[in-house]
């Protein structure tokens, strides 16, 4: 199997540049998965085992995102320190992200099915050469690919993503806030609760009137027959503390470890 990896990417290899062009294409996951696509962010399947025939332990995989139209004139970085970064990506229309060994794309590797692109909220807020993985500023779309470089530069690459669209804003002018364009249905609801609410009003009032009124006319009473009685001191025992519930407890734990289950093998290529 690594002997037919090898034979398929020195097949796509580029005589001039000694570039391998790897036949895998990012993609999208096709599966539902909460916030695939949103209005800054798209997720993206993480290859496994197509980088490893060609690869150096200090071998390192990027990714590079280029607004769709703009993908065909990049062009791959000679060297780490050339890398265009995520802030030039409204002039370079193209920037590199999401730097990683390449173990981190082995078969074996203990990492997540998918990657985020467009995560990094705090983008270059740490200064210095950052290349970060800043929130994408406009729909796109976008097109994204992979590119393996070792200490001498670029050694393999994937192809192209088809043109990732993200999500669209609604627009506030399309929200009509007249409240002319409402059903019959809804004005007579509303009016319905009005007068409900009003007839709510009036009985709260009502109440808290004769309870006011009530409680002047017994206080009132009530002064006059304290004047004529005896008022005799008793003693009252202090109050006892109160018994306080016995000290909170760690709870056990509810559940075990979670054992990640080994990943699935590789598909056949």
């Amino acid at each position: 199997m690594e002997l037919l990896c090898v034979l398929l990417a020195l097949a796509g290899t580029d005589a001039v540049t000694g570039l391998a062009l790897l036949p895998y294409v990012p993609r999208v996951p096709p599966t539902p998965l909460p916030g695939k696509l949103t209005a800054t962010t798209f997720t993206l399947e993480r290859p496994r085992g197509i980088f490893t025939p060609l690869a150096n332990a200090s071998d390192t995989v990027w990714l590079v995102v280029a607004l769709a139209n703009a993908s065909d004139s990049f062009r791959n970085p000679p060297s780490r320190d050339a890398v265009p970064l995520y802030e030039q990506l409204p002039t370079a229309h193209a920037y590199m992200t999401l730097e990683a060994a390449v173990a981190t794309y082995a078969c074996s590797a203990p990492s997540p099915a998918v990657l985020r692109v467009g995560g990094d909220t705090v983008c270059g807020g740490q200064g210095g050469w950052d290349p970060c993985n800043g929130p994408l500023p406009s729909p796109g779309p976008y097109r994204v690919k992979f590119l393996m470089m070792g200490c001498h530069g670029p050694k393999a690459e994937t192809r192209w993503s088809d043109p990732i669209l993200l999500r669209r804003a609604s627009s506030p002018s399309t929200i009509d806030p007249r409240p002319g364009h409402r059903g019959s249905d809804s004005v007579v609801m509303a009016a319905l609760l009005a007068s409900l609410g009003a007839a709510l009003v009036m009985a709260a009032i009502s109440t808290m009137g004769a309870q006011v009124w009530g409680s002047l006319c017994c206080r009132d009473s009530g002064s006059s027959i304290f004047t004529h009685s005896s008022y005799r001191t008793h003693h009252i025992p202090p109050a006892l503390p109160r018994t306080l519930p016995p000290g909170c407890r760690c709870s056990p734990p509810g559940l075990g470890c979670f054992v990640p289950q080994p990943p699935a093998p590789c598909p056949a290529k």
